[in-house]
C-alpha cells in the first residue's frame, strides 16, 4: 500500500507539473563540502556511506579550514575531472565560488571572478547532460556580532551594522517608527564609511552569484537549487537579500529551487534529496511538536517559525510533511520550550530537572515507537547542545536507542534539518550502522556540547594561555581530558549502544565544536 500511495503521489507530481528527476544510474554521488568540519563534512558523508549510495568525497587538501579558505580552483578540476563517473553531484557554491562558507565572507575576489566560476555549472551540464546537479550556498550572513568569521571590523561595529540594517529592512517591509527612524540616523552616522562600503560590497558579489545561479536554475542546469540563510533574524540585511532572491526566482517550483533559514545542514539535505531521486522515493513525514508554542517558535538565529523552515527542510529534501502518522514514513518529534524561547545550552537553566513538557513530549515518542513508527527527534529547545531534562528522560524510559534519529548540535534549523537527512535515509541502513549515527549525535550534541564542554571551558579559563577559541598548546590537555570524560559518559549513559572507545579531536582549535569517532 505504501509503495502504491508512492506512486500515486509521483503521478499527481507529474500531472501538476512539478519536476521529477530520472533516477540515479549506478548511485555514485560526488560531494563538495563548504569546509571540513566535521559535521560539514566528515558525519554528513558518513551518514550516506551508511546506505548503498557510493559518495566520493572532494580531496581535504583543497577543502578550506579555519586557516585555509579553501582552493575553488583546484576544487573545480577535480569535479570535470570526476564528474564522467558519476550519476549526480552535490556542490557547496560557497566552496567552488569562495573556498570555503567562512571564505565567502571575508574573500576579497573580484566579482568577474566569482562570476566566471559560475558559469563551470554551465560548462559542467554542457560536458555530462546526464549529469544531476544539486546545489547548496549562502545567502551572506548577517550575526548580531562577530567571531572569527568575519572581517575584523565586525567585533567592533557589527552590533551596529547588524541594527542598522535590520531597520533598512523593517522600513521596506513594516515601516518604523520615529523612535526607529532617528536610530537609524543615528547608526548610520555611527559606521565607518570604509566598513559598511566593504561589508556591503561583499554581499553584492555574493547577491549576484546567487541570481546568477537562480538563472541558471530556470535553464535547466541545476536539478536542485537551495540557498541558506544563516545567523539570521527577522529583519536583516540577509532576510531583505532573501525576499529580493525569492522574488527573482518566481516561476520557480519549491521541486526546483528554495531559499531555507539555515545553512551548515544544506549538505545533508541535498545529499538525501540526491539519494530520494536516485530511488524514487518520495517519503512520507509526520511532524509533532512539544507542548505549548511548539511549532510556532521562532528560534535564536532565524527569521521563521520553526514549523516553517522544516517544511521548507522537508520539502528541499525531496519528502512531503503529512498531517497524521498513518502512512507515514517517518515520525518527526520537534522538542521546543512551552514559551518557546530557546536560550543555549551552557545556560543554569539546562539541568537534568523535567520541564513542564518533558513527560508528555516523551510519552509521545514511546507510543509511535511502540506502535512501530520509525522516530527521529530534533531536539531544539536549547541552541548548540541537548535539552538535558529530555535526554534524561529519554534514558530513563530506555529510548535511546530505540530511535532512529537525534540531532540538537547548534541552530535549530541546523539539527532539524541534520536529523531530517538522517531519519530519512534510516530505512537504507543495518540496525549497526544506525547506531553508529546515532552514537556520534547522542556525544557529541549531549554528552559535549550541553555538558563536557562547559567543564572543560572552566578548566582552561584559568590556566595560563586557556583560550576557548584558539586552543593551541593546550590542545593536547582539552583532548585528553575531552577523551576521558567522553568515555565515562558513553559508559555510563549509552550503556545500549556497544561503544568500546570513543576519540576526539578540535580540528578548527577550538572548542566550539569537536569531531567524535565511536569505535
Amino acid at each position: 500500500m505504501r509503495k502504491s500511495f508512492t506512486k500515486i503521489l509521483m503521478v499527481a507530481a507529474c500531472c501538476l507539473g512539478i519536476m521529477m528527476p530520472d533516477a540515479l544510474a549506478n548511485g555514485k554521488i560526488l560531494f563538495v563540502p563548504h569546509d571540513n568540519r566535521p559535521i560539514s563534512f566528515e558525519q554528513t558523508s558518513d551518514t550516506v556511506k551508511m546506505t548503498e549510495i557510493e559518495i566520493v568525497n572532494a580531496p581535504n587538501e583543497f577543502v578550506g579550514n579555519r586557516e585555509m579558505l579553501g582552493k575553488p580552483d583546484e576544487l573545480w578540476q577535480w569535479v570535470f575531472a570526476n564528474a564522467k563517473g558519476a550519476d549526480a553531484v552535490v556542490l557547496s557554491s560557497d566552496a567552488l565560488l569562495y573556498g570555503s562558507l567562512v571564505g565567502s565572507r571575508k574573500h576579497n575576489i573580484d566579482e568577474t571572478v566569482i562570476l566566471n566560476r559560475v558559469d563551470n555549472f554551465i560548462k559542467l551540464k554542457q560536458e555530462n547532460p546526464n549529469l544531476e546537479i544539486y546545489a547548496f550556498g549562502s545567502i551572506m550572513r548577517t550575526p548580531r556580532a562577530s567571531g572569527s568569521e568575519e572581517p575584523e571590523y565586525y567585533a567592533k561595529y557589527g552590533p551596529s551594522i547588524f541594527q542598522y540594517t535590520a531597520l533598512l529592512d523593517k522600513k521596506e517591509c513594516v515601516g518604523l517608527s520615529r523612535k526607529e527612524t532617528k536610530e537609524l540616523a543615528k547608526l548610520e552616522k555611527s559606521i565607518p564609511q570604509d566598513a559598511i562600503e566593504d561589508w556591503m560590497a561583499r554581499r553584492s558579489k555574493n547577491f549576484a552569484a546567487n541570481s546568477k545561479m537562480i538563472h541558471l536554475t530556470k535553464d535547466g542546469v541545476f536539478r536542485y537549487l537551495a540557498l541558506g540563510r544563516d545567523d539570521n533574524a527577522p529583519f536583516s540585511q540577509t532576510h531583505k537579500e532573501s525576499r529580493q532572491l525569492d522574488a527573482l526566482a518566481q516561476g520557480l517550483s519549491i521541486s526546483q529551487f528554495q531559499t531555507l533559514s539555515g545553512i551548515d545542514e544544506m549538505a545533508m539535505v541535498m545529499l538525501t534529496r540526491a539519494i530520494n531521486d536516485e530511488t524514487w522515493n518520495v517519503p512520507l513525514v509526520a511532524v509533532r511538536y512539544a507542548d505549548g508554542v511548539g511549532g510556532a517558535t521562532i528560534p535564536t538565529y532565524s527569521d521563521e517559525a520553526i514549523e516553517t523552515s522544516i517544511h521548507s527542510h522537508l520539502f528541499a529534501a525531496g519528502a512531503i510533511p503529512v498531517l497524521t502518522p498513518d502512512r507515514a514514513d517517518l515520525v518527526l518529534m520537534v522538542n521546543t520550550n512551552v514559551d518557546g524561547k530557546t536560550g543555549e545550552a551552557n545556560f543554569p537553566t539546562n539541568t537534568v530537572q523535567p520541564k513542564s513538557n518533558t513527560e508528555s513530549f516523551v510519552q509521545e515518542v514511546k507510543e509511535y515507537l511502540s506502535a512501530g513508527y520509525p522516530v527521529a527527534i530534533a531536539d531544539i529547545a536549547y541552541a548548540n547542545g541537548a535539552d538535558n531534562s529530555l535526554m534524561a528522560a529519554l534514558e530513563k524510559e530506555e529510548l535511546l536507542d530505540k530511535i532512529v534519529a537525534y540531532s540538537g548540535w547548534n541552530t535549530a534549523n541546523n539539527s532539524a534539518g541534520f536529523v531530517i537527512g538522517q531519519g530519512i535515509l534510516s530505512d537504507k541502513m543495518t540496525l549497526e550502522g544506525r547506531h553508529r549515527l546515532l552514537a556520534v549525535r547522542l556525544l557529541d550534541d549531549w554528552a559535549y556540547q550541553a555538558n563536557i564542554r562547559q567543564v572543560l571551558a572552566g578548566e582552561i579559563a584559568t590556566m595560563q594561555g586557556g583560550n576557548y577559541s584558539n586552543l593551541d598548546e593546550l590542545q593536547g590537555f582539552v583532548t585528553k581530558r575531552a577523551d576521558e570524560e567522553m568515555n565515562v559518559f558513553a559508559k555510563e549513559h549509552l550503556k545500549d549502544f556497544s561503544i568500546k572507545k570513543v576519540n576526539v579531536d578540535f580540528p578548527w582549535n577550538r572548542m566550539f565544536e569537536a569531531g567524535v569517532e565511536v569505535q
